[in-house]
């Protein structure tokens, strides 16, 4: 993690906070737009897009969430270049197939920059707008969350890298040889496949995961690319890269940032603040960090012009991007030349 390594870095933004226009007339995406680039143009990692489907019962209800995150990814796609864009997305307010498909239309469309969060942390309150108003129990919602997951990544699968062979001559459209149906039926779904969306240039989007207990941390180390972690532990990151090791998986194949939320002390303190990043970092509790950013656009500004320069001066941060997908940004397998 650390030695030569450089940390990576991400950063949080939620669509309910999305920056409203001054005229109150509504969220404003052409802000939001320039966050994501300024955050692009500071060579961070990923920008992790939040989302929460309407809930039932409290004020839920009523929260500001005017942009969906998958829809919102498509977007962003449209106007950044090199960053890393990943939506959140539940198992319970989606199906496993329309969901692989909907993301790994956005890594085409982005070239190879999407990525899904999947959070292990179930909401009571969601389930009773898809048909479960009685909910999930803690062992129902693991087992079917981690067997959705295991189908999103087999539909991703279906296809060789070089299955698609686009011969009008021919009149041959891909090899059969390379397309694999996934067949699946388990316990909760059963699905077929394959996917009709060829792998994309890094191929297959990443997979976040947050909200780890330990009966999950197995689902973690066998499926994630990146797992969220919520504070500094040098024996959980560890833990997480020998069960990788369990599964077959190198302990490189996953990326641990720790979530932070340096908040409005950045713009006075920025050493301070680079001084615990590094601590951390250092210490192999982490591979890098996912900055919490409040709905303030200064936050972002403060970071990206006061803190990242300073970790940079003392060479733990890349300079550039090196290729062009959130891949090859991460060291993650699957990139290309790979």
């Amino acid at each position: 993690m650390a030695g030569g390594a450089k940390m990576h870095l991400a950063v949080s933004l939620s669509p309910e906070t999305a920056p409203s226009h001054p005229s109150d007339a509504g969220p404003d995406f052409g802000l939001l737009a320039r966050l994501v680039q300024k955050a692009e143009a500071a060579g961070l990692d990923m920008v992790l897009l939040a989302d929460s489907a309407p809930a039932a019962g409290g004020g839920a209800p009523h929260r500001q969430v005017p942009f969906e995150a998958t829809t919102l990814l498509a977007a962003l796609a449209t106007v950044t270049s090199r960053i890393g864009l990943v939506a959140a997305a539940s198992t319970v307010a989606h199906q496993p197939y329309n969901l692989a498909r909907r993301f790994a239309s956005l890594d085409v469309i982005s070239h190879g920059r999407a990525g899904w969060h999947a959070s292990m942390v179930p909401d009571p309150r969601e389930a009773a707008n898809f048909s479960r108003p009685e909910g999930f129990s803690r062992g129902d919602f693991r087992r079917r969350a981690e067997e959705f997951i295991g189908i999103v990544q087999g539909l991703w699968r279906g296809w060789d890298a070089d299955a698609l062979l686009f011969d009008k001559r021919g009149g041959r459209f891909f090899d059969p040889k390379k397309m694999h149906l996934l067949d699946h039926k388990g316990e909760f779904f059963s699905v077929r496949g394959p996917l009709n969306v060829a792998r994309s240039p890094q191929d297959m989007p990443a997979l976040v995961i947050s909200g780890l207990s330990e009966p999950n941390m197995d689902i973690g180390a066998r499926v994630a690319d990146v797992i969220l972690l919520d504070e500094p532990s040098v024996a959980k990151a560890d833990d997480l890269k020998r069960r990788a090791l369990a599964f077959e998986r190198s302990p490189d194949a996953i990326t641990v940032l720790m979530n932070v939320a340096p908040g409005a002390e950045m713009a006075g303190r920025p050493g301070v603040i680079a001084d615990k990043l590094e601590e951390s970092f250092r210490s192999k509790s982490c591979d890098g960090f996912n900055i919490l950013m409040p709905p303030v656009l200064s936050v972002l500004d403060d970071f990206v012009d006061l803190v990242l320069p300073e970790l940079r001066r003392r060479g733990l941060v890349r300079q550039d991007y090196r290729n062009a997908t959130l891949r090859s940004h991460l060291g993650l397998a699957g990139e290309e030349g790979q």
